[in-house]
């Protein structure tokens, strides 16, 4: 009886083991169909706000500053807590209309206030929004954008870019990669932080 039972356990580690390996394979064969346009979610919300302020050297006063220009009141408390590294204890995830806030005070800090409404912040973000609001703040032709990635050693065609700032429903469209983005504000940062060692 108990060898049966014995032999029954290692059946089921047997199926699970090989459940496990099968998913596995087929979230890999999702990514290798997906190709160069699979969009994975590294870059958090989180990641972008410590990287845009790295970037610009800007301190708590500029951040609040900032977010104050896109619309919200934050405190030194607030800024502290979202830019704790995601292990911290006090750590607080950053939700998509903030840091579209964020990202729309940023134009606004770098170009000026528009007449007329003002935008409305996105309810959901992704690395096409936040890619296009960064272009805008800093006023950059396509040009400058792959010089900026050039920086950061990361080779992109005029023609993969153009696809980022398509409208979703176009055919040409494609899901801004992480790598992407990254790279692009590391670029940033080699470009306008002057005491960057990189």
């Amino acid at each position: 009886m108990a060898a049966m039972v014995i032999a029954e356990h290692q059946q089921r580690g047997f199926f699970v083991e090989n459940l496990l390996q099968c998913q596995l394979f087929f979230a890999l064969c999702r990514c290798m169909i997906a190709g160069p346009h699979f969009q994975d979610t590294f870059v958090t919300n989180n990641q972008t706000l410590r990287r845009l302020r790295y970037a610009f050297d800007f301190n708590d006063s500029t951040m609040m500053k900032i977010f104050a220009h896109g619309g919200l009141e934050v405190t030194r408390a607030q800024i502290s807590d979202w830019l704790k590294k995601d292990d911290d204890a006090a750590f607080v995830a950053i939700e998509d209309p903030a840091l579209a806030m964020f990202l729309n005070g940023l134009i606004i800090e770098k170009r000026g206030r528009k007449d007329g409404p003002q935008p409305e912040p996105e309810q959901k973000l992704n690395h096409n929004i936040v890619f296009r609001k960064l272009k805008i703040a800093l006023d950059l032709k396509d040009e400058d954008i792959l010089s900026l990635l050039l920086l950061s050693d990361f080779r992109l065609s005029k023609h993969e870019l153009s696809a980022f700032f398509r409208r979703p429903d176009h055919h040409h469209y494609r899901a801004c990669q992480d790598q992407v983005l990254r790279n692009f504000i590391k670029g940033v940062q080699l470009k306008f932080r002057q005491d960057s060692e990189d």
